[in-house]
């Protein structure tokens, strides 16, 4: 019961501190002085797909992809196919589901679709987490659950961003920018612990659920950002934000 309750608690804060990191991400939002021009935007939108594209390759499918092989149940693409089709399907059904709230100027509408993305998409982060520090044997495990904590933290700082931005640059006010931009966050220490108290049933569906948020979240960048960012200034933040997510990734990941 104690080395249950102790594990719990270096999960809580190993996700704790990826949601802080989704926080400071979402506040730069109140470091935008002026209403955002038409070019920023555009940069805005490129920014957050860039990132949300380097997400999905490096984040997610390509772990997915490695625990499908190591675990040997299934082709190793096989679940990446999937979790794609799956996570595809879902956003377009919500997409169906919510046709006056994406036509509404105003209302969070287009942007009602990056949030659950990117939220869908810290559920197995958080969840990874906290089965890293489950699964964590020795101080070797240890260090590593620490490591795949921190990495996630500092690459959840753009994403945050990813979120608050577009929400402001539409209008919302700063505070409801920010707000929606944490909130995307604070999933990943609920399902982070709750992934250590159903550690062994967990693990063996963690391709599949990271390839579904890479689906969601790769729907998202062509139904929604891409267009909104189409010029050479959301080229560039395009870019940007790819290279920046890509860098977090590899070197941290």
């Amino acid at each position: 019961m104690v080395y249950m309750l102790m594990i719990i608690c270096r999960a809580a804060l190993g996700t704790g501190f990826a949601f802080l990191m989704t926080t400071l991400g979402a506040a730069t939002v109140f470091f935008m002085v002026n209403e955002p021009r038409p070019r920023f935007q555009k940069a805005v939108m490129g920014f957050a797909a860039g990132v949300m594209t380097a997400a999905s390759v490096w984040s997610l499918l390509l772990p997915a992809i490695e625990q499908a092989r190591a675990d040997g149940r299934c082709p190793a693409w096989l679940p990446a196919v999937v979790g794609i089709l799956m996570g595809v399907v879902f956003l377009a059904l919500l997409d169906d589901m919510l046709p006056k709230l994406r036509r509404n100027k105003g209302d969070i509408s287009r942007n009602a679709s990056i949030i659950t993305a990117i939220t869908l998409h810290n559920v197995p982060e958080g969840m990874a987490v906290g089965l890293a520090f489950a699964l964590a044997s020795n101080r070797e495990g240890l260090v590593a659950a620490a490591a795949r904590a921190l990495g996630i933290g500092i690459q959840n700082f753009p994403e945050g961003a990813a979120i608050s931005l577009p929400l402001r640059q539409e209008g919302r006010s700063r505070g409801k920018a920010f707000t929606f931009g944490m909130l995307s966050g604070i999933v990943e220490p609920i399902f982070g612990i709750a992934a250590v108290a159903a550690a062994s049933t967990v693990e063996p569906l963690m391709p599949w659920l990271l390839s579904f948020a890479a689906g969601a979240m790769l729907y998202v960048v062509v139904e929604e950002l891409v267009p909104q960012a189409h010029g050479r200034s959301g080229t560039c933040g395009f870019v940007v934000g790819f290279l920046i997510m890509m860098v977090l990734d590899v070197a941290l990941g």
